[in-house]
C-alpha cells in the first residue's frame, strides 16, 4: 500500500517546518506568497491528500486546552486547577487532552495554535479570555469543534458553546451579603476590562447597589491588575485615601482580596475589624493571611464536565449546540467580614 504524504515530507523537501506548511495549505498568515504559491505546487505533485477527521463518535477523543500565557504567572494560579478539572473529567470518560499555552506574540499576531495546525486535537476548549480578534479568527479558521471555558466567544454573527460561572449572581449575593451586615459604603477591587469574569462580577456588584439606593457616582473602584499581563499589584493599583476609605470592599477574586487584606494592614487598619472584604472564586495562592476570606466558591469541577460533555457531544454531531451554561457556585462564609449595624433594606424588592 502506497504511503501516504505527510505534512513533515512536504516541509522536509522544502526545507521549512511542518506548521509552515501546514498555515500555507491552510490559508493562515506568517508565510509569503512566494512560498506559500511553492508549498501548494509540491503537495499537488506528490500527491497530498488532507486526512478526514472521524466524526460523530465522541469517544476516545483527544481534546485540546489553550490558555494565556499571562494567566499562569502563578504556578498554583485558578487556571491550573481548572486544567486538572478538565483533565480528570475527560479522563473519565476515556478522553484525553493536550495543553498549550499561548503567548503575548502569538495572540497579537493572530496564530492559531499548533494543536489545531498539526491536527493534534478532535475538539478545542478555549480556557479564559483571550483579545476579541484573537478568538474571533480562531473561530472562524479552526476546522474542529470549540468550546469556551470561563469566558465567551461572539463575532457579533454567531456564538460559539460555552461554559461559564454565574459571575453576575454571585457577586450580587456578596455585595448583598455586605448590606446584609450593614455595610453601605461598599467598594470594588477590579480593573473591570481586565477580563470578562471581573466585568461581570463588576456588574453584579453594581445590581446590588442600585436595588440598596446607593448610586453609581460615589462608589469607591480600584483596580488591582494591569490590563496587558494581568498582573496584580495592590501597591500600584490601590490608592483609596483615608477620607474615602469605604467600611467593606468586594472584591473580584480571592487573590485580589487576599492582597487587599494584607495592603490595608500595611496602612495601619484591621480586617474586620475596621474593614470587611469579600472575595470570589474559593481560591487563593499562599494561605498568609491570619483570617479566612468570606467568598463565592466556583464550581470548577462542574464547570469542566460541563465543557467536556459539550465537546464531545460537538465531535460526535457536528450541528449540536448548546449555547451558554452557566454553572451555580456557593457561599463560602468565614471571617473576614462583619456586622456592623442593622440590615440596609432594598429600596424595591
Amino acid at each position: 500500500m502506497k504511503k501516504s504524504v505527510t505534512l513533515a515530507d512536504i516541509g522536509q523537501r522544502l526545507g521549512v517546518s511542518t506548521v509552515t506548511v501546514s498555515k500555507a495549505l491552510s490559508g493562515q498568515g506568517g508565510v509569503s506568497d512566494e512560498l506559500r504559491q511553492k508549498i501548494i505546487t509540491l503537495a499537488g505533485e506528490m500527491g497530498y491528500r488532507k486526512a478526514e477527521r472521524t466524526v460523530n463518535t465522541g469517544e476516545h477523543v483527544t481534546i485540546g486546552v489553550i490558555v494565556a500565557e499571562r494567566y499562569l504567572e502563578e504556578m498554583r494560579s485558578f487556571y491550573w486547577k481548572l486544567y486538572q478539572e478538565l483533565a480528570a473529567k475527560a479522563l473519565a470518560k476515556e478522553c484525553f487532552t493536550l495543553l498549550e499555552v499561548v503567548d503575548a506574540e502569538a495572540e497579537r499576531t493572530l496564530q492559531i495554535p499548533g494543536l489545531i495546525l498539526q491536527h493534534k486535537a478532535d475538539g478545542l476548549i478555549v480556557m479564559g479570555a483571550f483579545s476579541h480578534s484573537y478568538v474571533c479568527n480562531l473561530a472562524e479558521k479552526a476546522d474542529i469543534p470549540l468550546v469556551a471555558l470561563d469566558t465567551t466567544i461572539e463575532n457579533g454573527k454567531s456564538s460559539v458553546d460555552a461554559v461559564v460561572s454565574d459571575n453576575m449572581h454571585g457577586a450580587y449575593i456578596m455585595t448583598n451579603y455586605l448590606f446584609s451586615l450593614g455595610h453601605r459604603d461598599i467598594g470594588f477591587v477590579g480593573t473591570v476590562l481586565a477580563t470578562q469574569s471581573i466585568e461581570e462580577r463588576f456588574l453584579g456588584f453594581m445590581k446590588a447597589r442600585l436595588e440598596h439606593g446607593e448610586s453609581m457616582e460615589n462608589v469607591v473602584l480600584s483596580k488591582d491588575r494591569d490590563m496587558e499581563k494581568g498582573v496584580i499589584d495592590m501597591d500600584r493599583f490601590f490608592h483609596v485615601k483615608a477620607d474615602r476609605m469605604p467600611t467593606a470592599f468586594f472584591c473580584n477574586c480571592d487573590v485580589t482580596a487576599q492582597r487587599l487584606i494584607c495592603k490595608l494592614e500595611s496602612m495601619g487598619y484591621r480586617v474586620p475589624e475596621d474593614i470587611s472584604v469579600v472575595g470570589f472564586d474559593n481560591f487563593v495562592v499562599d494561605n498568609f493571611n491570619k483570617i479566612g476570606i468570606t467568598t463565592y466558591e466556583i464550581n470548577t469541577g462542574a464547570m469542566a464536565a460541563k465543557a467536556v460533555h459539550v465537546l464531545r457531544q460537538s465531535i460526535r454531531n457536528p450541528a449540536y449546540s448548546n449555547g451558554i451554561s452557566y454553572i451555580n457556585g456557593k457561599f463560602i462564609l468565614r471571617e473576614s467580614a462583619r456586622k456592623i449595624g442593622p440590615p440596609i433594606p432594598f429600596v424595591f424588592t
